[in-house]
């Protein structure tokens, strides 16, 4: 389970405006708090497919970061599997991310290695031995339908080819937590359709799927449980939502 208690991320800056323009959180002279998150309270269970929407700058992508704890909340809790996320030491973190998958808009794959070697390098990196990793990469390959571009390079692949080596990755440490960060931004309606198949079967493989969309036709053909944020907090959750902003 995923529990959000009461989180609070806020982001000290300068801008460079007019005296008695709004800044959001509140100001002093040209100094600033921006709030990322607001007080935000949020379970999500075992299992569950959850996307997360609402407008640029509402919180999405901060939500997500901190299940990962690349951001840590100003005020609040984050726990993931019964772990306090937000006490954990830097040393531990490695460990936290091993039980969660991320999948980004922009793929991030190492353009100097196959499809297979990119999938493999997320177990080498955690001390597989050379077994499981041919295992598990052939089996993640299968689950994708991309065993048979398992040897070409990034550039070789499509945008939607690219992502579904970046999901394989993901899944090869067999996480129970995938996130999602606008997997389709950069993909056509073809493909689109086909990674949110791709996630949603995922989900009946029981992993829990956190999903942060901006695109309509993806949340609802999903047709499962829907959050709306904006300007950093909850504003609706929906049991079976649709994408209304």
């Amino acid at each position: 389970m995923i529990i959000f208690d009461k989180v609070t991320k806020e982001y000290n800056g300068t801008l460079s405006v007019p005296n008695g323009h709004a800044k959001r959180g509140g100001n002093q002279g040209n100094n600033f708090i921006f709030r990322a998150l607001d007080g935000v309270d949020l379970e999500i269970k075992d299992n569950e497919f959850v996307s997360i929407i609402g407008p640029s700058g509402a919180g999405k992508s901060t939500l997500l970061k901190m299940l990962i704890r690349e951001e840590a909340p100003s005020e609040g809790k984050v726990l993931v599997d019964k772990i306090n996320v937000t006490d954990l030491a830097d040393s531990q973190i490695p460990f936290l991310r091993r039980k969660i998958g991320t999948i980004f808009q922009d793929f991030k794959l190492l353009s100097s290695k196959t499809a297979w070697e990119n999938v493999a390098f997320a177990l080498e990196v955690v001390g597989a031995g050379p077994d499981q990793i041919e295992d598990d990469v052939s089996k993640v390959l299968r689950i994708v339908g991309m065993e048979g571009k398992s040897q070409n390079f990034p550039h070789q692949l499509s945008g939607g080819e690219k992502q579904r080596i970046a999901v394989a990755r993901a899944l090869v440490h067999r996480p129970k937590i995938l996130l999602a960060d606008e997997p389709t931004g950069n993909l056509d309606l073809l493909n689109t359709y086909d990674v949110i198949k791709l996630l949603m079967k995922i989900n009946e493989f029981g992993t829990t799927v956190v999903l942060a969309s901006h695109n309509r036709e993806v949340v609802n053909s999903a047709g499962r449980r829907v959050i709306t944020m904006d300007k950093g907090r909850v504003v609706k959750d929906q049991e079976q939502g649709k994408y209304a902003i």
